[in-house]
């Protein structure tokens, strides 16, 4: 490994040298935050790995995080690091039956528990016995606890550098068009991305404070909040859960915030509640920089949204109000080192920018299929070598989506290569360009564009908490509106026939991911009867 290039693991040995009274990790409880400094964070890591190495595993053993974010869940993880064997972390929404696939695919041998929401059924999700440790958070029962092994073992006193091509992790995909892939990453992996990632996204200056809420399962969360601010020595606060996360962020008032489409649209819903759009028009820059700071954005040099389409309006609100949220484009299979509007300050929305390093290199197919190629690629999947074989070729990795460059050479997103669908007139639509205008609208929460082998595409949609307080003909005169609005800016052929809306889509009802994407064929295997049934009638349709 090349002498620039560290480990995360070796940067806990660094920090917990250098700086070990500053500041890691800050965990609430009832707005009051407990605060851990690197002396303390390392003390815990090293006697968490003394139990975990008391276990006598084999090396690179499969050891799962079932929880919601806390300080426990980065202390594990290092632990784990530090032991020698491999993290495999689930969501805490997690359904158990693709917890139980993890399990026994990953071959997990040992479990750390905390906070999430199939603790009822987590015999059933596990299916053989593992043992388990609780976390901060836990309800379930656990053979012994970290509060215990922290009070009963003493620190592990070496610091092996691990080799770099050896495994650290796995991350298990979400899982919209199948079982979960467990996607593979090496220890040298962040030391190549994660630099590039705090460059570009402004997190070289002193003080750096993230706000950790989304699941750290999930590849953005773990790479742009725990890997930077374990590689940029900043600050992670966490957040409890829903009731106090308003209050949570405002004090924190994080330098850098990620969060994902669904979130900012809750966001804008909360502003438009207590600011009719009228009155926002006329706000002054002063109000506006207020209410940044209401939402917790008042110090933030980067706001990204990522991990599925932000609707152009949603988008271009943000702007209006003076937060420049920027997009952002990666994969776990590319350990998210790809694609970010991140070199200047006036963001084209729906444009997701130019590469995030000079060592990320990205092309399109014949098809217009983007293609990656960058250090940060995994290893491959785990026991899934045919799978691994189809989407890296000759050292790219193929991602499924389409897109094209514009002059300047930004890259815009235009859809899956596999959601592309045929109408029965022989015409190719692409969902999310229809979608993307739908987002306009203050009535709708959720889209997806349907049609195969149908005259005309149809939309399914769910009403957002605006929407659904007004009464059905009100309701259905706005969409009528909306909908002869978003037809008269298409082509007759990707013209939207009726619109469908739906109770909404949940991961407990098994129509989203545990990341919040759509799981488009399952959503259209439900409602297709009801479409085709309905097919010629009303034009906005009210589904039960």
């Amino acid at each position: 490994m090349e002498n620039a290039v560290k480990s995360p693991i070796e940067m806990m040995y660094q920090w917990e040298q250098e700086t070990p009274d500053h500041i890691f990790l800050r965990q609430p409880s009832n707005l009051e935050w407990t605060e851990y400094t690197w002396r303390q964070i390392a003390d815990e890591v090293r006697r968490i790995t003394s139990y975990i190495r008391a276990q006598e595993l084999e090396p690179g053993s499969r050891i799962g995080i079932w929880s919601s974010n806390s300080k426990d869940w980065v202390i594990v993880d290092l632990a784990i690091m530090l032991s020698g064997n491999i993290s495999v972390p689930l969501y805490p929404g997690q359904d158990v039956e693709s917890a139980q696939y993890i399990f026994e695919h990953s071959e997990t041998v040992l479990l750390f528990v905390g906070g999430f929401d199939q603790a009822d059924r987590v015999d059933e999700a596990l299916a053989r016995e593992i043992p388990r440790v609780a976390m901060l958070g836990c309800t379930v029962e656990c053979a012994t606890s970290l509060k215990d092994i922290i009070a009963n073992y003493e620190p592990f006193a070496e610091s092996p550098i691990p080799n770099p091509e050896d495994i650290f992790t796995m991350l298990y995909t979400s899982g919209t068009t199948g079982n979960p892939k467990g996607v593979m990453h090496m220890h040298q992996t962040p030391g190549y991305v994660v630099p590039d990632l705090i460059e570009g996204l402004r997190m070289t200056e002193p003080v750096n404070r993230f706000f950790s809420f989304l699941p750290m399962s999930h590849a953005a969360e773990r790479i742009v909040v725990e890997m930077t601010a374990l590689y940029c020595n900043g600050t992670i606060s966490f957040s409890e859960g829903l009731a106090t996360f308003g209050d949570e962020i405002r004090s924190v008032q994080p330098t850098f915030f990620f969060a994902v489409p669904r979130l900012w649209v809750k966001f804008k819903e909360g502003v438009d509640a207590m600011i009719p759009a009228e009155a926002q028009a006329q706000l002054t820059q002063e109000q506006k920089k207020d209410i940044a700071k209401h939402l917790g954005f008042g110090s933030a040099r980067i706001i990204l949204t990522g991990s599925a389409p932000c609707s152009k309006d949603v988008q271009d609100w943000f702007m209006d109000m003076g937060i420049i949220l920027r997009d952002a484009y990666g994969m776990t299979e590319n350990f998210i080192h790809g694609v970010g509007w991140i070199h200047n300050d006036t963001p084209i929305a729906g444009c997701i920018g130019l590469p995030m390093g000079d060592s990320v290199e990205v092309k399109l197919s014949d098809e217009g299929e983007i293609m990656f190629r960058s250090k940060g690629l995994m290893k491959g999947y785990y026991r899934e070598s045919e799978k691994t074989a189809e989407v890296l070729v000759d050292g790219w990795y193929l991602t499924g989506d389409a897109g094209k460059f514009d002059e300047d050479g930004n890259l815009w997103i235009t859809g899956r290569v596999s959601e592309v669908f045929k109408t029965s007139k022989g015409k190719f639509i692409r969902p999310t360009r229809i979608e993307d205008l739908f987002g306009r609208s203050a009535e709708l929460g959720q889209f997806c564009i349907m049609g195969h082998g149908l005259d005309q595409p149809m939309l399914l949609a769910t009403l957002s908490e605006a929407g659904a307080e007004l009464d059905e003909a009100t309701l259905i005169d706005k969409l009528s509106a909306l909908l002869q609005e978003v037809n008269e800016e298409l082509p007759a052929w990707e013209k939207v026939a009726q619109v469908f809306i739906t109770p909404e889509w949940l991961i407990e009802n098994g129509l989203l991911t545990p990341t919040m994407k759509l799981k488009r064929k399952y959503i259209e295997k439900l409602y297709r009867a009801n479409v085709e049934e309905n097919l010629g009638g009303d034009k906005i349709n009210v589904v039960s």
